[in-house]
């Protein structure tokens, strides 16, 4: 099995990673999905990527057709606006990697499509996005992990996405065990990416602050359950993301200073519904959720006063 052309839909702080790292190796054979207003204004004003304009292969879903690899970069709230995209690109023997935050897009994309397509991901990336300008720092990005979720060893699917990425700037790591792994992520993300949003701080405070670390291991602490539920064991003690530097400021903080709304609803919002599934109280969770929808609303201008 070979991947021979591969198709890209968001080019926002992950998107760029691959925009960036794809075409030395398959050239025009790969390329970024876009349509209407959205393509028109990429054509215009581009993005670039640590000061430099990034090229891009330009199509619309219906333009490229099938492909081998399709690569989901969007916020998992334009997961509707963009499925009919997603479903264009899908062939008999396409891979789909969603390298959305949180847990469930996989589902939502497979739901679709087969789930026979997807194969479970997701990304490490150290990158700062104003509006069409990527700072990618390359030298910390760990890359996309990803993983089938009932083999611990690399399918032939597998084998060809590192193949695919071989040679490449960009980093492929393989994972054995990629349900914990996302989950992992998806703990680290709503212990460390939301207090810090509400107060508009760098990841130095987790360390500097018994009240930020108390806060995040909270949060911690509700996923451990939920997550129990779904048959994933997590740590329970809570784990700081290692060798992060002290001002950095992750998603949800960027979105907010950007005047962006963020991915509240993937991460507390997600956990409230599966607290209530469940049964578990979330009450971390829930007060988070209020909070950053709140300042959501103060930058959407609905009070300022």
């Amino acid at each position: 099995m070979e991947i021979k052309s591969a198709a890209l839909i968001g080019v926002g702080a992950v998107g760029s990673y691959f925009a960036y790292g794809l075409p030395a190796k398959l050239g025009d054979r790969f390329c970024v999905i876009a349509s209407g207003n959205r393509k028109e204004r990429l054509e215009k004003e581009g993005i670039y990527i640590n000061g430099a304009r990034c090229p891009l292969n330009l199509k619309t879903a219906q333009k490229a057709g099938k492909v081998d690899l399709v690569l989901v970069a969007t916020k998992q709230t334009a997961l509707p606006e963009i499925m009919d995209d997603i479903c264009a690109l899908v062939g008999e023997n396409t891979i789909v990697l969603s390298l959305l935050n949180g847990v469930t897009s996989e589902e939502i994309i497979g739901n679709e499509i087969g789930m026979e397509h997807m194969l479970y991901s997701l990304m490490r990336i150290d990158a700062v996005r104003d509006g069409n300008q990527m700072e990618l720092h390359f030298d910390r990005i760990a890359g996309v992990f990803f993983g089938e979720k009932d083999h611990t060893e690399p399918t032939e699917r597998v084998q060809a996405v590192l193949d695919l990425f071989e040679g490449t700037s960009v980093r492929a790591n393989f994972v054995p065990d990629i349900m914990t792994d996302l989950w992992l992520k998806y703990v680290s993300n709503v212990s460390q990416n939301l207090p810090q949003a509400i107060l508009g701080v760098g990841f130095g405070a987790y360390k500097d602050s018994e009240h930020v670390r108390a806060v995040a291991t909270g949060l911690w602490q509700e996923v451990v359950q939920v997550a129990a539920k779904k048959g994933v064991r997590l740590p329970e003690r809570l784990l700081l993301f290692h060798g992060t530097v002290k001002e950095a400021r992750f998603s949800t903080l960027q979105d907010l200073d950007a005047g962006r709304h963020t991915e509240i609803d993937i991460f507390a919002g997600e956990m409230m519904r599966m607290g209530k599934e469940f049964e578990i109280p979330v009450p971390y969770c829930e007060y988070t959720y209020h909070m950053i929808k709140a300042l959501e609303e103060k930058n959407d201008g609905k009070f300022n006063y």
